[in-house]
């Protein structure tokens, strides 16, 4: 699963690198949706349900408004940086584990989270798929 995870998660980002910081902020969709947002609100995801709510550690969430400024690869950086630390808290833990902290969310256990971070990610990637085309033509994996 955490495999499957990581492809997914490298699949969305092979779709956000490559183009310029202001093709990246626009959203050629009426909903706002840009690569930007989705690469800050993948990172955000990931640290709320896997260094928060499972974990239960106290980081704060990064805002994922896009903001004049922000750069592609500030965005992917950060997210990769995500993945760093939540590999050592999942590696090894056992999928039945339930979230230390549950907020507002029905108690899930890791095996939920994975599986919903996996629809999540690939959900997204194929989202930036078609943000991508818009923009710029670009297409494939």
């Amino acid at each position: 699963m955490l495999a499957l995870l990581q492809y997914h998660r490298e699949s969305f980002v092979r779709k956000v690198v490559g183009i310029d910081d202001a093709a990246a902020a626009q959203s050629p969709v009426v909903s706002g949706t840009s690569l930007l947002w989705l690469t800050k609100h993948l990172a955000g995801a990931e640290s709320a349900w896997f260094l928060i709510r499972f974990a239960g550690q106290d980081v704060e969430l990064p805002d994922e408004k896009v903001q004049p400024g922000d750069t592609v690869e500030a965005a992917v950086e950060n997210y990769r940086q995500v993945w760093s630390r939540v590999a050592p808290i999942v590696e090894h833990a056992d999928l039945d584990e339930v979230c230390r902290r549950p907020g507002d969310q029905p108690q899930c256990n890791l095996r939920w989270i994975i599986s919903h971070m996996l629809e999540e990610t690939a959900r997204h990637a194929g989202h930036a798929d078609i943000l991508r085309e818009l923009i710029d033509g670009s297409t494939g994996r």
